[in-house]
């Protein structure tokens, strides 16, 4: 009787932590459309509603102008508006333009570091949402060797 119970224990644990273990779908906000566009301004478009996006300079870009392999290309974004709420990053000429979004609690500094994949050199482009406004700041990279073939 014992071992029945045994296994009986380890059975469901073992499913309570794989439904622990799944990702929760609910919490997330997942713009299919937008992240399978293949045209930047149609995923700039999608993902922010045709809202108007006005340039900053308070928006910074941090990557190297030159990228030897746009397979891991370190990039990181800064920015000194106030109260920002989300900043998303976007290639202009990849296969998929819109790379990532960060939601950004109300106590986070306006700063993200990552990594993304370049497939050519083109325009990289960062939209900061603050204070119910969206911002945009670009610049250009050089890409010797693709990464997102």
């Amino acid at each position: 009787m014992l071992r029945r119970q045994l296994l009986q224990y380890i059975a469901s644990s073992s499913l309570l932590l794989c439904e622990l273990l799944k990702p929760i779908t609910a919490l997330a906000k997942w713009n299919k459309p937008a992240f399978s566009a293949d045209h930047l301004q149609t995923a700039i478009n999608l993902y922010f509603n045709n809202q108007t996006i006005t340039p900053s300079n308070q928006i910074k870009i941090g990557i190297n102008p030159i990228i030897e392999n746009g397979a891991v290309v370190p990039i990181k974004i800064e920015t000194d508006l106030a109260h920002p709420e989300s900043i998303t990053i976007f290639v202009e000429k990849n296969p998929n333009p819109l790379i990532a979004n960060f939601d950004l609690a109300p106590v986070c500094a306006g700063f993200i570091s990552t990594r993304i994949k370049v497939d050519q050199s083109s325009n990289v482009i960062a939209i900061v949402k603050a204070n119910g406004e969206i911002f945009s700041q670009k610049t250009f990279i050089q890409v010797h060797a693709g990464g997102c073939s």
